[in-house]
């Protein structure tokens, strides 16, 4: 056995132990709404408007127990789904939890994220969230999922942030000093590390960041397992990263949490250093705020095959002969105060609040405006804040 077998045969082991993610099993659909996982919000987003077609075929690649492609399938109810992970075990669960809720548009597939050119076809979307970062090559990973991203489409990455993860990593080697000879029994690995923060003092500083950032969802095995009693896991910075990145071969999109990234929130202050930062490449930015910033846990972002078309609302007819319809993952719609894509509390005004009420999909923005008083800068106010979808005339 190789290298990378026994890796890959150690993490198949511990999911088979704890399938992961824990989430309970429901005889209905999944509550709320993940908009990365929901192709029309995750293309407007990327893009700017609305996809073309909404029958396509999604890749849940490396799917666990089933609870992103259980949403996966609900949210998007014209494709066809396949989830893929190296854990029988975990698979076992995953069809459950779909049979259970009435997510029949799937199928799963014992395999692992290097073995996925078995599959036929391409896939218009591919989510691999939590996986890339516990394969014993990261980069033969993404290049073989990049291999069947089809023409246009888009992928979905979540992988972890070394910064934000350093007790973690820590607690993770000290458990496995500890376990010695028995490293690879994941149930004792669990033990010991609960008895060593059990013993730590309350001042230490695993401690503190344990009870501060983690405490509650590890209190389930399964969670304690994943984080710290993991056989694989590499974690980034945005300099490697990025080398993960270009490797794939694809376009870098965009991170699915802007507003992280974003200068302004931690040197809005100085003027004189926003405007130095300004002669920085993106990426060198991006570095700027993680060092200033250590609380990045992980990255989520999108990667593209060309071509992918971006909408430029810039222009006003443009604009005007555009179908602008309501973001399908938004809550508490018809009211002036709901929540957004990113379940953040939104206020609209009267003339917003009307506006979105005639975002049927059948009529264009000129003839909206005709019976609401808005403008088109405060249209594209509600663009920016992704609550409405546009079909290019």
């Amino acid at each position: 056995m190789s290298d990378s077998q026994a890796v890959s045969s150690a993490v198949a082991k511990l999911y088979d132990t704890y399938p992961f993610p824990p989430e309970p099993i429901l005889d209905e659909p999944p509550p709320g709404y993940n908009w990365r996982w929901n192709w029309l919000a995750a293309y407007s987003f990327c893009t700017g408007r609305k996809p073309a077609k909404q029958d396509i075929r999604i890749l849940d690649a490396g799917c666990g127990s089933g609870v992103g492609t259980e949403y996966l399938v609900h949210l998007n109810p014209q494709a066809q789904v396949v989830g893929i992970d190296l854990s029988a075990g975990t698979l076992a669960v995953a069809k459950e939890r779909c049979q259970r809720s009435g997510a029949d548009r799937v199928e799963f597939h014992h395999l692992s994220l290097y073995d996925v050119e078995q599959l036929p076809g391409e896939f218009d979307l591919i989510n691999c969230v939590g996986v890339l970062h516990h394969l014993p090559d990261p980069i033969r990973g993404i290049q073989a999922l990049a291999k069947k991203l089809a023409p246009g489409g888009l992928m979905h990455i979540f992988v972890y942030g070394e910064i934000g993860r350093w007790e973690i990593q820590l607690m993770q080697k000290a458990i496995a000093l500890l376990q010695n000879e028995k490293r690879g029994d994941y149930r004792d690995g669990v033990q010991v590390g609960r008895q060593i923060f059990a013993s730590l003092p309350e001042n230490n500083r695993l401690v503190k960041r344990e009870k501060e950032r983690w405490a509650m969802e590890n209190q389930q095995d399964e969670c304690f397992a994943d984080m710290y009693v993991h056989p694989q896991e590499v974690d980034y910075n945005v300099d490697t990263l990025f080398e993960l990145i270009d490797a794939s071969g694809l376009e870098f999109i965009g991170f699915s949490n802007p507003g992280f990234w974003n200068l302004d929130r931690l040197l809005g202050k100085a003027p004189e250093l926003i405007q130095r930062a300004g002669e920085l490449s993106d990426r060198q930015r991006y570095r700027l705020i993680e060092l200033l910033d250590p609380e990045v846990t992980h990255y989520e972002f999108f990667l593209g095959r060309p071509p992918i078309t971006k909408a430029d609302w810039s222009d006003d007819n443009a604009l005007l002969q555009a179908i602008p319809e309501l973001n399908p993952c938004t809550d508490g719609f018809p009211s002036q105060v709901l929540f957004n894509y990113d379940y953040q509390v939104v206020n609209l005004s009267t003339a917003e609040f009307e506006f979105l009420q005639k975002c049927g999909g059948n009529s264009t923005v000129t003839d909206i405006l005709s019976t609401v008083q808005i403008s088109l800068d405060e249209v594209r106010n509600l663009i920016k804040q992704q609550l409405i979808i546009l079909t290019p005339a």
